[in-house]
């Protein structure tokens, strides 16, 4: 149909219509048929609308499903590498040994493989195994990938103060921490503890109030322990005001919640929100949660000095 046909016809009809209306067989019955004609004819007129895969539900890319041959080939690699770690393992203390089994119960499938990569590399990382020196006091650092990522920067700056381990995990979400608390904090006693939950929650669409209760008890419980602690705020998310809760947001609004409650319990608060803020640009990875070398070095060197001061009492 040619463009502006439709709006023609509809004033011929209507124009019909009135000319009708002056006839002495004019009637309202007939007035309103002639409309409701009309506006079927505008209703057929329309163009159909396009048929697009987002409203069929259809995902535009498809993920490519590993071939029998691909999935044997990985296998086996897997297989080398496993066996290779436990030759090395083999050679190790008696201590190191029990470390490398907690470490294998709770890494999981993603950081595992890459936990082996490094120990047959000589790589040092956060979860390496620490020997305590009896003279220095324990500290503990939970959290999640962040946190693992200024845990050895935490340990070069407390060097000679302080023995630093780390939960032998991505500590993840406040949930999880609730829920395998007892077993990041072991049989041993810990002068200090360091802790932040925050981005898996606001990544998983955890309410505020799931959140702060959860903080709650996981305070309570470390307080249990006799050691000082410490909470951490969440280190900005980058902004992305396509989501429904602007994460940028929810975390400025978490923090400012979750201090409230260390303040009621008495916990101070390394507050890295802020200290890292300002060097966003220079040291955070774009569109990442995650730093660069140089930041990571720069919010360990905040947290060993939030931890100093609580040595000393």
């Amino acid at each position: 149909m040619p463009q502006g046909y439709v709006p023609r016809f509809i004033g011929v009809v209507i124009g019909g219509s009135y000319a009708n209306l002056e006839t002495p067989h004019n009637s309202m019955r007939y007035l309103l048929t002639l409309l409701f004609g009309a506006c079927v004819v505008v209703a057929q007129a329309q163009p159909a609308a396009p048929v697009t895969t987002a409203a069929l539900d259809v995902p535009t890319e498809t993920k490519k499903v590993p071939t029998p041959e691909e999935l044997a080939k990985k296998a086996k690699q897997a297989e080398v590498l496993d066996a290779k770690y436990q030759a090395l393992v083999a050679t190790l203390t008696p201590d190191e040994q029990a470390w490398e089994k907690v470490l294998q119960a709770n890494l999981g499938s993603f950081y595992l493989p890459h936990h082996k990569k490094d120990k047959l590399a000589g790589k040092s990382t956060a979860w390496d195994y620490v020997k305590n020196d009896p003279a220095l006091p324990r500290v503990l650092l939970i959290g999640d990938s962040v946190s693992r990522g200024y845990t050895l920067s935490t340990r070069k700056y407390l060097a000679g103060k302080a023995n630093v381990h780390r939960a032998p995990t991505n500590c993840g979400s406040s949930v999880n921490g609730v829920e395998k608390l007892d077993n990041w904090l072991g049989q041993g006693k810990w002068d200090v503890i360091h802790f932040n939950f925050g981005i898996h929650d606001v990544q998983k669409s955890i309410s505020t109030e799931t959140y702060l209760k959860n903080l709650e008890v996981i305070v309570g419980r470390l307080k249990a322990t006799g050691a000082k602690v410490i909470f951490a705020t969440t280190t900005p998310i980058p902004d992305d005001p396509t989501k429904k809760k602007n994460p940028a947001t929810a975390v400025v609004e978490r923090n400012q919640a979750a201090i409230e409650i260390m303040k009621k319990n008495n916990v101070p608060v390394d507050d890295l929100f802020t200290v890292i803020t300002p060097k966003l640009a220079e040291y955070q990875n774009v569109k990442d949660v995650h730093f660069k070398e140089e930041g990571y070095d720069y919010l360990g060197k905040a947290v060993a000095e939030s931890i100093v001061p609580l040595l000393k009492k």
